[in-house]
């Protein structure tokens, strides 16, 4: 396991459910050493940030801050931007457009002017639009921003083809790609499982693999009609993602990154693989699509610039 840095410094910015349980699982896991809770609302904030320290007895020692001034972001290694409306029952992601970039529009000026050093992990909602929102504003360079995109997504396909497969979803190299939303769509061609690709893989059907991409598809859907909102599994997923940062790992996430060149999309931020380390996306890798795929690649693309 590669050591930690001496100084890892993670804020979180809008301390909502998936605020606030991303902060627990960071907690838990012991990766970082100093973790921010900056919230307008601070009355909550300082509740939510003595509760955390209760459990810190049975946990790695952690410095936890509970502010509503930016300047408590100086020196953020990583910043999670969770800010903004939730998705509600009846609504998709890109709904919350509006709402949420005018808030981002007030809050990146002060992330920037106070951690112009950190990487941005964007988590909230559309995560595409405002991840390529925020890299238009801040101008920093290619890689600093990023949204947790469709890791999310591809850990649900992965649970589900796992479903029927008998196979650890961990042993599934089966990426969701495109918009984290309505327009994503599985890249079937490149999969594989144990070395063998995915459509020769014992009990393997291409019906069985579009209903696990439903379930995939619909699983935010169903969830907040449910329970409200969701954010064990997001929260996860931004834990993963703070970790290979920190730890520098060189590992790959399908992320939301602004897209170059990459099948000649251009002027969007969809999910792709990358690779990720300790200066954020460190390399796009362009991985192999069928032409079915690539058009679904330009829909997503299609579908996010309308909206931008």
């Amino acid at each position: 396991m590669p050591k930690k840095y001496d100084n890892n410094k993670v804020s979180i910015v809008g301390c909502g459910r998936v605020g606030m349980t991303t902060a627990y699982s960071i907690l838990l896991q012991g990766i970082a050493n100093e973790i921010i809770l900056f919230n307008r609302t601070l009355d909550r904030i300082k509740g939510e940030k003595l509760d955390l320290e209760h459990g810190i007895t049975f946990l790695d020692s952690a410095k936890i801050t509970a502010t509503n001034d930016y300047a408590d972001l100086v020196d953020s290694d990583v910043i999670i931007y969770t800010a903004g409306a939730s998705q509600k029952p009846g609504e998709t992601r890109l709904d919350l457009v509006e709402k949420n970039v005018a808030i981002l529009q007030k809050s990146l000026p002060q992330i920037i002017r106070y951690a112009p050093d950190a990487i941005l992990l964007f988590i909230a909602n559309p995560v595409d639009i405002l991840t390529y929102k925020a890299y238009l504003m801040a101008n920093w360079p290619k890689g600093k921003i990023f949204g947790s995109g469709t890791t999310l997504d591809t850990s649900r396909f992965k649970f589900h083809l796992s479903e029927f497969l008998h196979v650890n979803p961990s042993s599934i190299h089966a990426y969701i790609l495109g918009e984290h939303g309505d327009s994503s769509f599985p890249a079937i061609s490149s999969a594989s499982v144990g070395g063998q690709p995915l459509t020769s893989f014992t009990n393997f059907s291409a019906e069985k693999a579009m209903a696990a991409y439903q379930e995939t598809k619909n699983a935010a859907y169903k969830i907040i009609e449910a329970k409200g909102s969701t954010y064990y599994g997001i929260a996860s997923v931004a834990t993963r993602l703070v970790e290979a940062i920190l730890r520098d790992e060189k590992t790959i996430f399908p992320v939301s990154i602004p897209l170059h060149h990459y099948y000649e999309q251009n002027g969007v931020a969809l999910s792709v693989p990358c690779v990720i380390g300790r200066s954020g996306v460190e390399e796009v890798i362009e991985i192999k699509l069928n032409w079915e795929e690539k058009q679904k690649l330009a829909k997503s693309a299609e579908t996010l610039k309308s909206y931008l």
